[in-house]
């Protein structure tokens, strides 16, 4: 198994699979009203927006926060990883709606 950390970046090879790990480790600093201020390298990394939503889970001692990232957004701007033909939608489609014609 070869590792190579470059930055915030960890690469292992697992047989034939590359693996890669974001990995990044900064203090920040709870203010007014318990308002935590996130680090830019941090936002800059997770591509975080005001206004954005996240979770927030306790382990022990850890508080772990997650990014709950907007559907519409994620269509919209988010990484695409299926193909589709206007055609093939349309045959879906009647292939649905001939399911429930005539069924009421």
């Amino acid at each position: 198994m070869l590792v190579t950390i470059r930055g915030i970046f960890i690469f292992w090879e697992v047989g034939d699979i590359l693996v890669i790990k974001l990995s990044l480790e900064v203090s920040a600093r709870i203010g007014k009203k318990y308002a935590l201020y996130l680090p830019k390298s941090v936002v800059d990394l997770l591509k975080v927006r005001e206004g954005d939503k996240v979770k927030i889970s306790v382990e022990g001692k850890k508080m772990i926060v997650e990014i709950i990232r907007d559907p519409i957004d994620l269509a919209l701007h988010g990484k695409k990883f299926a193909k589709i033909s206007a055609e093939e939608v349309e045959r879906i489609s009647l292939e649905e709606q001939s399911k429930y014609e005539g069924s009421s």
